[in-house]
């Protein structure tokens, strides 16, 4: 109990130092929210009669159906910059006094993702609060509200880890920064910002499998129509497949930086 008491003191601290690192750094914090608000503002400002289209879901306007998309772009953009703030400790050697230090070497990666996830939960109550100013409605009330919140900050820690992962892999900042406009394929080629429906192929075949088009409609669904069991077991399903590709990818990459230094 005491180690994991210790593990846990290192994982705040070191979450905490990743929050106050971001906020220090503009270039880390502006994509995270002031990029995902422009596009929605472009979006809702420029595409709104897309809720006229046949077979789109009923909503009560775009906004309320794109405030899921801007969620997830948001916390996949944190995940990125959590990478990159992760390589550049690596690069300044702060990594390696980590290293040197009489801690678990996992503590390292898990107080990123900490640091990754309060991030996550940042971006999911700012779009709410644009949501709810710009008069979108939230269908599934406090407890829809709560469940988005939650998902959303849990995919930005499964998120997080793989950027984690090829921070350490590579210890570069500038290749884990090189992975946004992959970020953002990703994303596009799910139902974050366009129902699966509407799609031409082969996006709408891609969207299909995509783990991001499960977890973007279990965010979705509390928004526009209410809780749905069936879709937020899908998105836990899609987080706990990230989380662990993340585990694993992390866990090698932790190994080989240990090993080569």
């Amino acid at each position: 109990m005491n180690a994991l008491a210790a593990n846990a003191r290192v994982v705040r601290a070191l979450g905490m130092r990743s929050i106050r690192q971001t906020f220090r750094r503009p270039q880390l914090l502006a994509p995270i929210l002031v990029f995902p608000t422009l596009l929605l503002a472009i979006q809702t400002g420029g595409a709104g009669g897309a809720v006229e289209l046949p077979g789109f879901p009923p909503v009560q306007s775009f906004l309320q159906f794109m405030l899921a998309g801007a969620m997830m772009q948001s916390l996949m953009l944190a995940g990125n910059s959590g990478g990159i703030a992760l390589a550049v400790d690596i690069e300044m050697g702060f990594t390696d006094r980590l290293f040197a230090a009489p801690i678990s070497r996992y503590t390292i990666v898990l107080g990123r993702l900490a640091g990754t996830g309060a991030l996550g939960l940042l971006s999911a109550l700012w779009f709410f609060a644009i949501g709810l100013v710009f008069g979108a409605e939230i269908e599934g009330g406090v407890p829809g509200a709560l469940l988005a919140i939650f998902l959303v900050t849990m995919t930005a820690m499964a998120v997080g880890g793989i950027g984690a992962a090829i921070a350490l892999r590579t210890g570069t900042a500038s290749v884990v920064q090189g992975l946004f406009p992959l970020v953002l394929v990703v994303l596009f080629l799910s139902s974050a910002f366009f129902p699966v429906e509407l799609m031409i192929e082969p996006a709408r075949t891609i969207a299909e499998y995509n783990p991001f088009s499960f977890i973007s409609e279990g965010v979705r669904e509390p928004i526009i129509a209410g809780v749905d069991a069936t879709d937020t077991a899908e998105a836990l399903l899609a987080i706990a497949g990230i989380v662990g590709l993340g585990l694993l990818l992390s866990a090698r990459a932790l190994r080989h930086r240990l090993r080569v230094g």
